[in-house]
């Protein structure tokens, strides 16, 4: 979806290389690189054709389609994206990832990683970003544009980013601070919990809730 598309023009931007991009059918590999050219031709596909991602190998040499709702963790990659659906990645598509050297996932959905991914990824302490904190700059973002719209006012692409990334910046330091252990490890899911529940408290403490 469009969560995708964005999250693959931000690796692209920051220098790296995108290997995958999935539908509900299944999805495509290309060992060259997903570029931008490539994203924006699959945008194209997807908002304004409807059409299926498997029409992508017909379009660039070199790609291959894995259909049958297939999904892509069983390919080599440093990081993993899921950025679709709840329960998207299963435990022992988690032990596949770290079998293939990933280090690092960034949830870009709600709980797509399922329980026993999120067991398997917590105890191999690798980077593991839950949606609840790297999810959280796309509800952010709805909450600008809604105040955005009430005040009547427009601010630039810019500044969005760089609020974007002050929320960001915002919601990794109280990750920090709440998820990190006495041998210098970050738990971020420990962390976005604990942060979480006391932004809650104290905005009930603050309101005279309790």
């Amino acid at each position: 979806g469009n969560v995708a598309t964005h999250a693959a023009e931000k690796i692209v931007q920051l220098g790296g290389k995108v290997l995958t991009l999935s539908d509900s059918e299944g999805f495509i590999h290309d060992p060259d690189g997903i570029t931008q050219d490539k994203i924006n031709w699959v945008k194209e596909l997807k908002n304004v054709r409807r059409g299926r991602i498997s029409e992508y190998v017909n379009e660039f040499k070199g790609a291959t389609f894995h259909g049958g709702g297939a999904r892509p963790w069983s390919v080599a990659c440093d990081l993993a994206l899921p950025c679709a659906t709840q329960n998207e990645l299963n435990g022992a598509e988690a032990k596949m990832l770290l079998a293939n050297g990933c280090i690092a996932v960034a949830e870009g959905a709600n709980m797509p990683t399922d329980l026993d991914g999120v067991h398997v990824f917590k105890a191999a302490k690798i980077l593991y970003a839950p949606g609840k904190a790297s999810n959280a700059g796309g509800v952010a973002v709805s909450g600008l544009e809604m105040s955005q719209n009430s005040a009547r006012m427009a601010w630039k692409e810019a500044e969005l980013q760089e609020m974007l990334k002050d929320i960001m910046r915002g919601i990794h330091d109280r990750c920090l601070e709440y998820g990190r252990d006495a041998s210098g490890h970050t738990d971020y899911v420990k962390g976005a919990n604990i942060g979480g529940f006391k932004k809650v408290a104290d905005a009930m403490l603050a309101f005279g809730v309790v």
